[in-house]
């Protein structure tokens, strides 16, 4: 079993900083996709961001150039710092991971932390 921790949501205001962090732990050979996706009231999840294990990444274009997402491999841990926060930001943010254990590859979703960005 493997189990996704998120910490450092919380309340900013508008133009402000948050980091997330997101840490695997269990029984697995490997981890290739980590990212985070968020969900905002009343709409469908969707992508944030993604970063293989040998370091490409994908963005939203909502989140270019105000994101940045990063992991370390060692620690199977991946951050997500988000600059220039905007209201519409706000969504609880779900940390995955694509896990190798024995047979085909899973993906395991973090329980998920709240940003709320106010005006």
């Amino acid at each position: 079993q493997v189990q996704l921790v998120e910490s450092g949501g919380g309340l900013v205001q508008a133009g402000g900083s948050l980091r997330l962090s997101c840490a695997a732990s269990g029984s697995f050979f490997s981890i290739n996709v980590m990212g985070w996706y968020r969900q905002a009231p009343g709409k469908q999840r969707e992508l944030v961001a993604t970063i293989t294990s040998s370091g490409s990444t994908n963005y939203a274009d909502s989140v270019k150039d105000r994101f940045t997402i990063s992991r370390d491999n060692a620690k199977n841990t991946v951050s997500l710092q988000m600059n220039t926060l905007k209201p519409e930001d706000t969504a609880v943010y779900y940390c995955l991971a694509d896990v190798r254990s024995y047979g085909p590859s899973r993906r395991y979703w973090g329980q998920g932390t709240q940003v709320t960005v106010s005006s």
